[in-house]
């Protein structure tokens, strides 16, 4: 077979217009939407790739996504941390099944990028980064853009992104392409490895010829693995189960991104254990299904805190048992048992628990067979149901489009996000992160339909909300994305709204404006400090003359509907539940991305979780935050040890 003459940047291109992933990988819902731009076996595996082009890969790379846009389409970013962000989003709605790729020049557009590396290397999804480099000869050093290292010459800004991401290169030569590309894509889609990889391209080396084998372009189908169990493993987890008399199920995203939603079904009915789910794993389960107990953890309700706590075996199924699960590890009883279910051994053996190396799917099938006839104590599946009910009938209460009459001022998040969950349908697909609405929406979507919620709370990304709904809407075609976002979050990261516009992708986003950083005032307070540099009352507005106690200057606040207007979107500013409703059907028959804005109140927050463990002064001139240790100490005491 031939060998093609192509320069290093035109055989990565080419190479990654080639990859594919096989239909019947993916869900039955994707399987459908993209069947259109297949060959009846399989789809690109590739949704594009995000774009800003600079000097570092506007001559070398540019023409060759040019050149295959058709088959790679090239989206353009606003800014490189939102672009990539999107692809994590992207990736989180498609179930690690497709990915995008984003490029960036060199210097501050790649370092621009190592946050939305870190997102998508907690949260384990796949994601390509294509940077820009200096040039590897060196003769023109130093370069635009260059950080020099007296010491390491060969050192620059992009490897810092050695610590975020799970595959690491630097392409010096065209023929390392054959070998470091291929290497990539086996790391992305490694359902225990899965995370970002990075390649820097240095500027001469995109630029020089290299031939290669025809074979390496031709079309490649991927299959994720789907491990099955050690029987060893299988029977020693299955003997810890059996002897159990208050058995819980902990749903992590692992069991999501397996598709592994009706054998969690099948275990918890066939044998009666009763269901909490992270928050990556929200929606695994049906909302309703009387062994759903909730969210667990930090942001979780009563009822699965409480069931948590009384469970002598927990089984954790694809999850990383972060601390906003575990409540910083003090939610459980020091005796229960834990099997870790996980395509990973890191997660599989964290707090000494009974490994069981497996896929979520085949791993919870092959259990349940091993379980045979055993069924958890009737008196423990109905004390699930009790506490579930109680804890539905206090999310009712306080998601309830009336105003408690005990709160004066605007609506609260939870009643926000009750008015989203009742316009929705099962098309809607749900967008947080940072701040205080994961613990909110959390704990409000009571959805079921599967795989109706992202909320990116692995790295608590600021700024994801809008980029990550951009992605997912890509990713998600028809369905509608909604995205939740505070003002602090909106502000920290909006310009893909203007992507959505640009690229046709239409998204409703929710801006819940409380007046700043209102969740760590929140957390300041707890913690016995006074409120500070959080919400805009409490920030200094001028330079500090006399006395630093002053009555501060009222701030400005941002007119975000004529912001979002500024950048090609329908805005509207509502004030109350019932208008904000009336928006939302409005927002489903629009053509572009519709901005949702409302005033929420500050200080009023769903209860429920569970302790979190954060660090707090030893020693203080105020007697509040010594109180505020005192009172961490306390709740640490119950804290697991070990790992």
């Amino acid at each position: 077979m031939a060998d093609i003459e192509l320069t290093t940047a035109g055989a990565v291109v080419r190479f990654l217009a080639a990859q594919r992933i096989a239909l019947d990988d993916l869900d039955p819902d994707a399987s459908d939407r993209l069947s259109a731009i297949g060959d009846g076996e399989s789809v690109p595996l590739f949704g594009g790739v995000y774009a800003i082009f600079g000097h570092g890969n506007v001559t070398c790379l540019g023409p060759e996504l040019h050149r295959w846009r058709h088959v790679l389409p090239t989206w353009r970013g606003q800014n490189e941390q939102g672009m990539a962000l999107a692809g994590v989003g992207f990736a989180r709605a498609m179930r690690r099944r497709r990915i995008m790729a984003a490029t960036s020049s060199i210097g501050p557009g790649a370092t621009n990028m190592i946050t939305a590396a870190a997102a998508a290397h907690a949260n384990r999804m796949p994601l390509l980064l294509l940077a820009g480099d200096t040039f590897g000869h060196r003769l023109p050093d130093p370069v635009l853009q260059q950080v020099e290292h007296f010491g390491e010459p060969s050192t620059t800004v992009n490897d810092a992104f050695r610590s975020v991401v799970r595959y690491w290169d630097r392409i010096t030569t065209p023929e390392q392409v054959l070998a470091s590309l291929p290497n990539a894509m086996a790391t992305m889609l490694d359902p225990a490895d899965c995370g970002p990889a990075f390649i820097a391209l240095p500027q001469d080396a995109q630029a020089h010829a290299g031939r290669f084998p025809e074979r390496f372009f031709e079309p490649v189908v991927h299959r994720v693995r789907r491990p099955r169990p050690d029987r060893r493993e299988l029977a020693a987890a299955a003997a810890v189960l059996t002897a159990a008399k208050r058995p819980l199920l902990v749903c992590g995203g692992g069991v999501r991104w397996s598709m592994a939603e009706a054998e969690l079904r099948t275990v918890a009915e066939r044998h009666r254990i009763p269901v909490a789910e992270t928050v990556a794993g929200r929606t695994a389960m049906p909302s309703s299904h009387p062994l759903a107990c909730g969210p667990i953890g930090v942001t979780g309700c009563a009822a699965a805190n409480a069931l948590a706590a009384s469970a002598d075996v927990i089984v954790a199924v694809g999850t990383r048992l972060g601390d906003f699960a575990t409540g910083s590890w003090t939610l459980f009883d020091h005796a229960a048992t834990f099997v870790g279910l996980n395509t990973a051994r890191f997660d599989a053996t964290k707090h000494s628990s009974r490994p069981l190396v497996a896929d979520a799917r085949e791993g919870l099938a092959e259990l349940s067979v091993m379980l045979g006839d055993y069924i958890a104590p009737e008196e423990w599946s109905a004390r699930a149901e009790t506490e579930t009910a109680q804890y539905h009938a206090y999310i009712d209460k306080i998601a309830a489009p009336e105003a408690d009459s005990s709160l004066a001022g605007p609506p609260t998040y939870a009643q926000v996000v009750g008015a989203v969950s009742r316009s929705a349908n099962e098309r809607t697909y749900v967008v947080t992160a940072a701040g205080g609405l994961p613990g909110e929406t959390v704990n409000g979507w009571r959805s079921d339909v599967e795989h109706s919620f992202d909320c990116e709370y692995g790295y608590s990304t600021m700024g994801y909300e809008i980029s990550g709904a951009w992605g997912a809407k890509q990713a998600l075609g028809d369905r509608d994305v909604v995205a939740l976002v505070g003002d602090g979050s909106y502000l920290m990261m909006n310009s893909d709204l203007y992507s959505s516009v640009l690229s046709g992708h239409p998204i409703t986003v929710v801006v819940c404006d409380n007046g700043g950083f209102a969740v760590i005032n929140r957390l300041q307070l707890a913690q016995g400090g006074v409120s500070f540099n959080n919400f805009l009352a409490d920030t200094m507005t001028s330079a500090p003359t006399g006395s630093m106690d002053r009555p501060p200057q009222v701030p400005a606040r941002v007119d975000f509907a004529a912001h979002a207007a500024s950048l090609g979107c329908s805005s509207e500013s509502v004030a109350t539940i019932a208008e904000l409703e009336a928006a939302l059907q409005r927002a489903k028959n629009a053509d572009r991305t519709c901005v949702i804005v409302l005033g929420t109140h500050p200080d009023a927050w769903t209860q429920g979780g569970a302790p979190w463990q954060v660090g707090v002064p030893e020693v203080s001139h105020r007697a509040e935050i010594a109180e505020a240790a005192s009172g961490m100490a306390e709740a640490m005491a119950a804290q697991r040890r070990g790992w």
